[in-house]
């Protein structure tokens, strides 16, 4: 059995664009399908100010790892490409972040889902909404849309800067599952 899940991707480091189609392909070297993506958006850095800007986008893959397995499997797949996990909200090559897996609604030490910062980040909820304009938060029960109006966030500059076709298909073809 697969479930859509919805990955948040990104990176402020070296060749940015690069890093997020590594890190899909890596993705697709497992038990995942790749669905759907947005296009790249260009953002001003979370957390620590004094960092290059952020390129960010989401895709939606269908699995069938559990939930736990597809943390670990990001997890490795960010130290596999380099990232350096010393500063919380750092510069870093890559981040894979589990923003929605199907409507599973999960509070544990090690994983929160959705991802708790998901409603106030438009790094990523802007390119989520992007693929998915009706998507439904499985935590309140209300569209990601009226969400976003509810609980505007901090100030935030994001751009797309590039779209889908930054990941094509034919660059990339999806692992059989």
């Amino acid at each position: 059995m697969t479930f859509p899940v919805y990955l948040g991707l990104g990176s402020n480091l070296g060749n940015r664009l690069q890093h997020l189609q590594a890190a899909v392909h890596h993705l697709q070297q497992h038990p995942i399908r790749l669905r759907a993506w947005s296009s790249a958006y260009r953002s001003e850095p979370y957390g620590l100010q004094a960092q290059p800007w952020f390129m960010n986008a989401v895709i939606c893959i269908e699995t069938s790892l559990d939930p736990y397995h597809l943390l670990h499997l990001c997890k490795r797949i960010e130290r596999d490409l380099g990232r350096n996990l010393n500063e919380r909200w750092g510069p870093r090559v890559i981040d894979i972040d589990i923003l929605l897996y199907g409507r599973l609604v999960l509070d544990d030490p090690v994983l929160t889902l959705p991802h708790p910062g998901l409603p106030e980040r438009r790094f990523v909820l802007d390119p989520l909404l992007e693929i998915e304009p009706n998507l439904i938060d499985p935590r309140s029960l209300l569209p990601f849309r009226y969400l976003r109006l509810g609980h505007p966030s901090r100030p935030c500059e994001i751009h797309p800067c590039m779209g889908p076709q930054w990941l094509t298909p034919t660059r990339f073809a999806h692992h059989a599952s």
